[in-house]
């Protein structure tokens, strides 16, 4: 169960959605909405209202070494955006 749940996403543009009760999560590739709702609601003892899903596409990375430049793949990656019903929190800086 927790391996569909790889980590929580701490930015600012998460943090701002965090006020609005939304929080947003890496998640395994393979898992739908059930099971990624199933997932946080085990995992943190919350009741989760919505789950929206997104797939981040990779991107070509390239930087600057002593041999030249190094060319490089950013791996895609799934997001999920989980919005919790009234009344319930949740404190993803204890698990950070």
């Amino acid at each position: 169960m927790s391996a569909i749940i790889i980590k929580p996403l701490v930015t600012e543009k998460t943090d701002k959605l965090g006020k609005l009760n939304r929080y947003t999560f890496k998640v395994d590739r393979d898992a739908n909405r059930l099971e990624i709702k199933k997932a946080i609601e085990t995992l943190y003892n919350v009741k989760v209202a919505d789950v929206n899903t997104a797939v981040i596409p990779g991107k070509a990375k390239m930087r600057y070494t002593k041999k030249g430049f190094t060319k490089g793949i950013k791996s895609a990656y799934k997001k999920a955006y989980i919005t919790l019903k009234e009344g319930e929190t949740l404190d993803i800086y204890a698990t950070v």
